[in-house]
């Protein structure tokens, strides 16, 4: 997982308890605690990942 690409959301606040997504591969993406970088990541298929988003940009998961 070293040669593999982190990133964080662009509205992180820099405070370091966030997550780390990265493309594993064209059907696999990983994320990982930024807190934790060599600690355990968890990976999705591309469908899955992708559905989540969708579900965050129309708010699903706002309180």
């Amino acid at each position: 997982m070293k040669t593999v690409e982190w990133r964080t959301s662009s509205y992180t606040s820099g405070g370091g308890a966030c997550v780390e997504v990265a493309s594993l591969s064209g059907l696999e993406v990983g994320v990982r605690d930024s807190k934790a970088p060599a600690g355990p990541v968890l990976t999705f298929g591309s469908p899955a990942w992708s559905a989540f988003v969708a579900c965050v940009q129309r708010g699903a998961f706002d309180r």
